[in-house]
C-alpha cells in the first residue's frame, strides 16, 4: 500500500514524499519558479503573464482568470507558451467589453502528487486613443516572440 505525504512550505511550493510502508520511496520538489505579477497592458497590443513550475517530475500548468479556468482551445487570442506563461495577442478592452481585465492565477499540476496555485495577478487595460505604429507592433511582436 502507498502513502503520499506532502509537506506544503509557503503557497507556491511542495514537496512530495511516497510512502510504501516505512520507506520512502522517492522524493519530489514541486515549486514555481517564476509567478505572475500585476500587469499594465495596452489595448490592441500583446500581453504576457508568466509562470514557470520546477520539478523533476512532468509538470501541467493551466491559467485561471477570475477565478475560472481558461479553455485556451476556445480562444484564439490566448495561448500558454512553452513555458507555462500566458500570452494574450491582442488585447481587447472597450466601454462594455473587458475581457482581458481581471485576476490571473498560475496553477499546476503533477499527476497523482498534487496542485500547486500561484499568487494572483490583475491584468489592467490601459486604453490607446491613436494606433501604434508598424515599428512599435514590429518590436513587441520581436520581443514576444509571436
Amino acid at each position: 500500500m502507498h502513502f503520499m505525504h506532502q509537506i506544503v512550505y509557503g503557497s507556491s511550493n511542495m514537496f512530495f514524499f511516497l510512502f510504501s510502508g516505512s520507506d520512502i520511496r522517492g522524493f519530489t520538489p514541486f515549486r514555481f519558479s517564476v509567478e505572475p505579477v500585476d500587469t499594465l497592458a495596452v489595448r490592441g497590443l500583446p500581453a504576457v503573464l508568466n509562470c514557470s513550475a520546477a520539478s523533476d517530475a512532468p509538470v501541467r500548468v493551466e491559467w485561471k482568470k477570475d477565478g475560472t479556468f481558461l479553455n485556451l482551445v476556445a480562444d484564439d487570442r490566448k495561448q500558454q507558451l512553452a513555458d507555462g506563461s500566458l500570452l494574450i495577442s491582442a488585447v481587447v478592452h472597450s466601454k462594455h467589453n473587458k475581457p482581458d481585465e481581471g485576476v490571473y492565477q498560475c496553477v499546476a499540476t503533477i499527476d497523482n502528487l498534487g496542485t500547486i496555485s500561484s499568487r494572483t495577478a490583475r491584468l489592467t487595460v490601459a486604453g490607446m486613443k491613436a494606433k501604434p505604429s508598424r515599428f512599435i507592433n514590429y518590436i513587441l511582436c520581436l520581443l514576444y516572440q509571436i
